[in-house]
């Protein structure tokens, strides 16, 4: 599986400009931890791509991601990429078992909330954003509401590094590609 090709996924099964743009910063976020880690950044970064590819079409949970992994399998899809995405969604039973598994459920829920947090800011940047600030709007339940702040702690924890700085990690990595998720200086609300 390569980039052009999961893209190619994403691009099939999900028409939201929005869930495109999830794709691209968890994609952004996985690249990073893997250069950090001395993985390789395009298999990471191709797992994070495809995570949600499914959920336009299979929007529950009952659905997502286990009715995206049929479909990975019929194309050929190698199974341990397919574990890796199941992986990410706890109700799915999956365990997180590699670095990679970790790290795709440690930046999904929060790349989102990130570019929520983004979002509201008069500079709807990432690049000067303050993990203090990130803090307080999780304890806001109303804000970002549909974003699990219990996967965003469990996350870190299982990377085994404080949510501080996983907070600093994540949101630096989707500053280098922000403007591709539609936030920064030529972004528009």
């Amino acid at each position: 599986m390569d980039r052009a090709k999961a893209w190619e996924i994403v691009c099939e099964f999900t028409e939201s400009e929005n869930l495109r743009k999830h794709a691209l910063a968890v994609e952004a976020a996985m690249r990073g931890y893997a250069r950090m880690k001395g993985e390789d950044e395009d298999l990471w970064g191709t797992i994070g791509l495809l995570h949600d590819f499914d959920w336009e079409v299979h929007p529950t949970l009952e659905e997502h991601p286990s009715k995206g992994a049929e479909i990975l399998r019929e194309r050929g899809v190698d199974e341990w990429i397919v574990k890796a995405i199941l992986s990410h969604a706890e109700h799915t039973g999956v365990p997180r078992e590699t670095e990679l598994e970790k790290t795709l459920f440690a930046v999904d829920e929060l790349s989102g909330f990130l570019v929520a947090c983004a979002l509201v800011r008069p500079s709807r940047s990432l690049t000067d954003i303050k993990v203090k600030s990130v803090k307080k709007k999780m304890k806001d339940k109303s804000f970002a509401a549909a974003v699990n702040r219990d996967d965003i702690r469990k996350g870190a924890e299982e990377l085994g590094i404080p949510l501080e700085e996983h907070i600093q990690n994540t949101a630096g990595f989707l500053a280098d590609v922000e403007d591709r998720l539609g936030l920064g200086a030529g972004s528009s609300g």
